[in-house]
Parts: structure tokens; C-alpha cells; sequence
């Protein structure tokens, strides 16, 4: 099952692949997210050994979505969070001891720059 987000015009339209066509399944405000369109099935599961730098792009009810370098993506488990970040949010994420996440914010080198 292909998803993507979609994001245009200040709304989050998460699309699911249906026989070669693109399906809004859910659509809500972009919160902050640049627009563009986020190929989120190309994600891999995060390596609880590493930190993960980038922006949030979504939260569902039981992942996050983070972006962690052009194109390329990766999922945590909601589960391991005690306080969700929010979407648009650039945030560092590390593992501690435990196996819950430490949300912490970005370094300015890890920041999503906005070009004019």
C-alpha cells in the first residue's frame, strides 16, 4: 500500500495508491509542513541506535513521520513518545536507554531553510 502526502494551498491531503490513481483518504490543515508532495511509503523504520534529525511532516494514530534529508524519510512508533511533536516542527529525535524517544530541537545546520 503505496501513501503520500500532499501538501498545496495550506491543506495535508494523505493519499493512498488505488489501482494506479492517487485517493485522498484524509485531508486537514498543512500546520506549518512546506508544501510539496512527501512519497512517506519510501520510509524506513528509525534505527533506535541513532539520532534523527528533520521535520515532522505527519502524525497519525500510530506513527510519525519525519523527514530526514531530501527525499528520504523515516517512521517512528507513536507508542514511544510521551508528548507528540507537532507537525512543521524541526526536531532532533534519539532513543534513550529504554527504547523511548527523546524529542529535542534541531541544531540550526539541521533546520528546513526556506528559500525566497
Amino acid at each position: 500500500m503505496k501513501q503520500r502526502l500532499l501538501i498545496m494551498n495550506g491543506q495535508c491531503a494523505m493519499q493512498q495508491e488505488d489501482q494506479d490513481q492517487w485517493r485522498n483518504i484524509k485531508v486537514e490543515k498543512a500546520k506549518g509542513v512546506k508544501p510539496g508532495i512527501y512519497n512517506i511509503y519510501t520510509a524506513n523504520k528509525a534505527d533506535k541506535a541513532k539520532a534523527h534529525a528533520g521535520v515532522i511532516l505527519y502524525v497519525d494514530k500510530t506513527t510519525v513521520y519525519q523527514q530526514v534529508g531530501k527525499g528520504h524519510y523515516v517512521t517512528h512508533d507513536r507508542a514511544d513518545f510521551t508528548k507528540m511533536p507537532e507537525p512543521g516542527e524541526t526536531k532532533s529525535i534519539s532513543y534513550s536507554a529504554e527504547g523511548k524517544a527523546l524529542v529535542s530541537e534541531a541544531t540550526l545546520g539541521q533546520k528546513q531553510a526556506r528559500k525566497i
